[in-house]
């Protein structure tokens, strides 16, 4: 039986991933009265004075919303709401298994931003925050601005943008000392300009890397490029690529220090990376089939390389990042800011203490990441 017909047959099995359960069992009159009526009265009458007791008396302090419209579902694409509920319930199960945070799936049956905002507003006086889940750019950029507008202390957190970006800084961090470079003078080549890209260029600009380059479809952005652009891009160039590199993939790449991937499969060749800098980096992290597999890189001559899959080392995944992050900003109560990211990203990578080449984030299936990132977000609000 191959992966496919075994996952397949857990999901018929179990019918889904998650499930409500009670804290509280009632057996006899007494549990009725204490957690039914009329006991609940008690409890609805003080958040009716002080709706902020909503936090001591229901679960809305550890229980968030998944919201996802199913458009940029990661390796399939726009399979619309239904498709991604396997997908959502899946996140759910890591967020409590590993961060002890509850998660509920709203797969929305609209495209609209506004609609999205609006549908997500008029029920969050139960939750305690939002994770904006394979939502489409640009409009996921948006939707998490005019959340984190209208929620206030409530997290609003786009895991495919902050999550990947924490990973990849953590990852990069180690890469660098590892290769024995500073990071603040590399050269830094990110392919794909979509959610995950552009968040990552942006947490690596502010924690002071050097030159980055972010490229597309059209080949490397800058300021004044005028094909493919959106306000998005156009914001990022001012930031990024101050030398005005221009042209394709295979030219931009020569010389950098790191390739960055976040497109799609196979666009990565070993000859490309061969034309990079010495001792160099490649993140292949299109899923499940990376810009270049790990071997042609290694051909290629990159000394570290790393995926988002489980089956080689240096896996780069938003596991080590979101569960502790949502478990601090929960605890804190605050929005999540780019300080608070960069001390997710030097949590996660302080969790090496000694980074080689086949080991330069911790295993995704290691709890205590968790824990130490979320102690991390807590000291960084405090601060």
């Amino acid at each position: 039986m191959d992966i496919k017909e075994k996952a397949l047959q857990l999901h018929n099995k179990f019918k889904g991933k998650i499930a409500v359960e009670p804290k509280i069992r009632v057996k006899t009159k007494d549990d009725l009265s204490l957690a039914y009526t009329p006991g609940v009265a008690f409890a609805s009458m003080e958040i009716f004075e002080d709706k902020e007791k909503i936090y001591d008396y229901c679960w809305t302090g550890n229980t968030i919303l998944i919201v996802t419209d199913g458009s940029a579902v990661l390796g399939l694409g726009d399979i619309g709401p239904e498709a991604s509920l396997p997908v959502m319930e899946g996140k759910s199960l890591l967020f409590k298994e590993f961060g002890n945070v509850n998660c509920v799936p709203l797969c929305l049956n609209t495209k609209d931003p506004d609609e999205i905002v609006e549908t997500v507003l008029r029920v969050m006086p139960a939750y305690g925050g939002v994770n904006l889940e394979d939502i489409s750019a640009p409009r996921c950029f948006e939707i998490e601005e005019k959340l984190k507008k209208a929620l206030g202390n409530k997290p609003v957190f786009h895991d495919d943008q902050h999550g990947t970006s924490i990973v990849v800084l953590a990852a990069l961090i180690n890469a660098a000392k590892v290769v024995g470079k500073n990071l603040r003078e590399m050269r830094i080549l990110i392919n794909g300009a979509g959610s995950a890209g552009v968040a990552t260029t942006k947490l690596l600009h502010n924690y002071g890397v050097g030159d980055i380059i972010l490229s597309d479809t059209a080949g490397a952005i800058y300021e004044g490029r005028e094909e493919n652009m959106n306000p998005i891009k156009e914001e990022v160039s001012k930031i990024t690529n101050r030398n005005m590199v221009r042209g394709p993939l295979e030219e931009i790449i020569k010389g950098v220090d790191v390739f960055i991937g976040v497109s799609r499969p196979g666009i990565l060749t070993e000859e490309m990376v061969r034309s990079m800098a010495h001792r160099a980096i490649v993140f292949a992290m299109a899923n499940p089939v990376p810009e270049i597999m790990p071997e042609e890189a290694r051909r290629g001559g990159a000394e570290i390389i790393a995926t988002g899959r489980s089956d080689f080392p240096n896996q780069v995944n938003n596991l080590l990042a979101f569960p502790g992050v949502f478990r601090g900003a929960l605890d804190a109560r605050v929005q999540v800011n780019e300080k608070m990211r960069v001390a997710a990203a030097l949590a996660i990578a302080s969790y090496v203490e000694k980074p080689e080449a086949n080991m330069i984030v911790p295993s995704p299936l290691d709890k205590g990441v968790a824990d130490r990132v979320a102690e991390a977000i807590r000291k960084s609000a405090k601060e």
